[in-house]
């Protein structure tokens, strides 16, 4: 079965969010780590931090910032699930940190890219 219209956006966007976090020295170690809490999008390892990223992407500003469509409910889901990944891999570090990758997209082409800590 193909992905839908909305699978392709997405993995569109995570895989810009990895060239972009790649390129500022972050680790990818996981990518759509599944649980019964949630999914995370992107786990990756930087400066001795397990880090967990979600990304956000607009195609346009009709609807608000990326970042914007993080609710308290999703980053609650976050941080349940990745406690529960933390809890699977004990040789990883304890510090953990979410961020989320709000991205801009436009004809195919990222047109800026920000990382915002959530606390």
């Amino acid at each position: 079965m193909g992905r839908n219209p909305t699978n392709k956006v997405g993995a569109l966007a995570e895989n810009f969010a990895v060239k972009f976090l790649s390129a500022y020295g972050y680790r990818i170690i996981d990518r759509n780590f599944r649980s019964r809490f949630g999914e995370i999008d992107i786990i990756a390892l930087k400066d001795g931090l397990l880090i967990f990223i979600e990304v956000k992407a607009r195609w346009s500003l009709k609807f608000g910032k990326p970042e914007e469509a993080v609710t308290q409910s999703k980053i609650w889901k976050i941080t349940r699930t990745a406690e529960y990944y933390s809890l699977m891999h004990p040789e990883l570090p304890k510090s953990l940190r979410i961020e989320v990758v709000a991205l801009e997209i436009d004809n195919q082409k990222l047109k800026s890219a920000r990382i915002i800590p959530v606390d």
